[in-house]
């Protein structure tokens, strides 16, 4: 009995440090976000979060081992303020929370190891923090990045997968890099005027929504992956060099928006990811094929050099 007892409060130990470490990682991130934020309203609600996280860090600390914090905790927290920077708090916090459902059920695996019934009531109200507190305040953060994602997600996918047919199209038929850049630029531009157009159009049908602010993201959007899609043909002389170059950045601007959308709702990055890279690789081969026939029965690269 002696035996079995030690071997619990060494389990529990031992899940206490990790919990410990998980808990004062938020925090430490949670603190960076709050030092960066410069809406007072959120600013209070992560003043919040992190205090909630601080103190079921101090409960864990009592049964765990000597606690000292651990260099990948800070960096962690560094990486998170670059992030929320660049995809905004809610995208950051959202990051924070994923994985929220693994740490409820080591919770609820370390209260049967509590020894007094009031300890075992703290840590059920920090299950019941995991599960709904910090979620009501993470829906608290309205952002205008959160709320015309897809405006966002719209322009960049349709610009990618229409720009890179159109580059691997005009591969077919011409060894110019300005052309085939040029084109790029004049199919982009007029694609991203129609596909803003549209967007606005959508939009006045949307409640809470600025049809003028969703027209203009997508727009941009669609002007931004146009525009470093076709600036590799600009710099470089040799024609191939230049669409292999095109195609990484593309598929760099697929993995940077699959990320940011498997946060939001939770999916799978990788299944996301490997779809759409093979959908923009499928249209280059089929796009070059077709401007390659064309170009052989037109006689169009013997006009275009």
């Amino acid at each position: 009995m002696g035996t079995a007892h030690k071997e619990e409060q060494f389990d529990l130990r031992r899940m206490a440090t990790e919990f410990c470490h998980d808990e004062y990682a938020d925090y430490i991130a949670y603190k960076r976000l709050v030092s960066i934020e410069f809406n007072k309203e959120r600013k209070k609600k992560l003043e919040v979060i992190a205090k909630t996280e601080h103190d079921h860090f101090d409960f864990w600390k009592k049964y765990s081992f000597p606690f000292k914090p651990s260099l990948k905790s800070i960096l962690y927290s560094y990486f998170l303020m670059l992030l929320r920077l660049i995809f905004g708090v809610t995208f950051a916090i959202k990051l924070l929370e994923r994985g929220e459902e693994k740490a409820v059920e080591r919770y609820r695996t370390a209260l049967d190891l509590m020894q007094t019934e009031e300890d075992k009531k703290a840590v059920e109200r920090i299950i019941q923090d995991e599960l709904e507190h910090e979620r009501y305040f993470v829906s608290q953060l309205d952002e205008v990045i959160v709320k015309y994602m897809s405006a966002l997600v719209l322009g960049l996918a349709d610009a990618i997968i229409e720009i890179t047919g159109t580059h691997a199209g005009t591969l077919g038929t011409t060894n110019s890099t300005i052309i085939t850049g040029a084109v790029g630029l004049v199919v982009g531009i007029s694609a991203a005027i129609s596909m803003a157009s549209a967007s606005y159009l959508q939009t006045k049908h949307e409640t809470g929504k600025s049809p003028t602010i969703a027209a203009l993201i997508t727009g941009s959007g669609y002007i931004l992956a146009v525009a470093l899609m076709s600036l590799p043909y600009f710099i470089l002389n040799n024609i191939l060099l230049a669409f292999v170059i095109s195609i990484a950045i593309s598929i760099l601007l697929v993995m940077i928006f699959t990320f940011q959308g498997s946060v939001y709702t939770n999916s799978s990055f990788i299944v996301d990811f490997l779809q759409t890279v093979g959908l923009v690789l499928g249209v280059a081969l089929l796009a070059y094929f077709l401007g390659d026939i064309l170009s052989a029965t037109l006689g169009i690269r013997g006009l275009i050099k």
